[in-house]
């Protein structure tokens, strides 16, 4: 089994940054071997996939936020980070943080970001 806990939310105005960590842990789980992904939900609003970085290093992300959000990860660590600047109001949403290793996916709990106009 695997835990993931996300932290960093919180309220910002729009143009500012926050960054958001995911901490995960578990017996014989390897998380540099993992995919981590944050996905972000907003209200009314289906969840959708705003960045990956697979165990190698590569990532990828959505259109509406490239060039703003960075992610990255430090396997000593266990963590994974979504650096989220230029932030504007249509970011706001619970930014959720899932591990994929082995064929199995893991969720966090979520954490609230609110960018205020």
């Amino acid at each position: 089994q695997v835990q993931l806990v996300e932290s960093g939310g919180g309220l910002v105005q729009a143009g500012g940054s926050l960054r958001l960590s995911c901490a995960a842990s578990g017996s014989r789980f390897s998380f540099r071997l993992a995919v981590m992904e944050w996905y972000r939900q907003a209200p009314g609003k289906q969840r959708e996939l705003v960045a990956a970085i697979t165990s190698g290093g590569t990532t990828n992300y959505a259109d509406s936020v490239k060039g703003r959000f960075t992610i990255s990860r430090d396997n000593a660590k266990n963590t994974g980070y979504l650096q989220m600047n230029s932030l504007k109001p249509e970011d706001t949403a619970v930014y959720y943080c899932r591990v994929i290793t082995f064929g199995k996916s893991y969720w966090g709990q979520g954490t609230q970001v609110t960018v205020s106009s």
